[in-house]
């Protein structure tokens, strides 16, 4: 008899409680998704945060061997379909229950690969590292949201990428200290560190803002058992983008923007009765 399925149970919870450790806004939006697929987000957002983790966070580390080890090992589980690794067995259960496009992997390890070796972005590489930082985690989580309708999947392909773009944005508008005095990295292409300019920053919100009114788009067009998790969350940014957008680059670079717990209680509150009275 195989211990196989207890394995796997303590494997999505690994994965389950990397997410809630390292992102409390995701992990409500989660909840908020229909049970039958909440765990495979969880495994999603497990996989795609210890990779990011291994390039950001392990500096004191050999992190560049580390990720390839991490690269090779994700290979080995999505094609063996188990991993001693309990966050790549829970990947690879919901990569292969779906049929993932496993371009959509390569792309992502790209990305997390250039997080490596690029300190500063020109405009071809920074829309290649988004694609695969962000646009394909979103193209991932569709691949659950839509259940493996091939069609729905085609039609909304290109309104989660645009929410994904939106979010990676808004995290490298927050994170321009880190970035650059902990990791010494610039993502905006053309941005010079030592010379922020309001006009700069207005160009780049002008991005993000077409962005999000793109992925709204394809929100409103989710299967309603993924709708509200992917709404909030989709709120929860709106609110961040807006707070940022109030600041000047000096701000920004002098304090990590915030919402407070007590917003999001009221953000949650607000998005459940559009979501109950289809006002999206």
């Amino acid at each position: 008899m195989t211990n196989k399925p207890l394995y796997d149970r303590v494997s999505y919870r690994c994965s389950k409680n990397i997410t809630k450790s390292y992102s409390t806004s995701f992990s409500l939006g989660i909840r908020l998704l229909s049970k039958e697929i909440r765990e495979h987000i969880y495994n999603i957002y497990g996989f795609v945060r210890v990779a990011d983790e291994i390039v950001d966070t392990f500096y004191n580390y050999e992190n560049e061997d580390l990720f390839y080890r991490f690269k090779e090992d994700t290979y080995l589980a999505l094609s063996q379909k188990i991993s001693t690794n309990p966050v790549l067995n829970s990947f690879q259960y919901t990569f292969n229950k779906y049929e993932i496009d496993a371009d959509l992997i390569e792309k992502f390890l790209n990305s997390m690969e250039m997080d490596l070796k690029n300190k500063d972005y020109d405009r071809s590489s920074f829309d290649d590292y988004v694609l695969g930082s962000a646009e394909v985690v979103g193209l991932m989580c569709l691949h659950v949201f839509v259940n493996g309708d091939k069609e729905m999947y085609k039609e909304l392909t290109p309104y989660a990428m645009k929410l994904g773009a939106a979010f990676q944005k808004i995290n490298f508008l927050r994170d321009l200290r880190d970035d650059f005095e902990n990791l010494g990295r610039s993502y905006f292409p053309n941005v010079d560190m030592s010379n922020l300019t309001s006009y700069t920053k207005n160009i780049i919100e002008k991005e993000i803002a077409e962005d999000f009114k793109q992925g709204l788009i394809g929100i409103e067009r989710l299967p309603k058992n993924s709708r509200f998790g992917v709404y909030l969350a989709y709120k929860y940014y709106l609110r961040l983008f807006k707070k940022i957008s109030k600041l000047d680059f000096d701000d920004i670079l002098h304090e990590r923007v915030r919402i407070p717990n007590e917003q999001k209680a009221g953000i949650l509150v607000k998005s459940y009765l559009r979501h109950s009275f289809n006002l999206l």
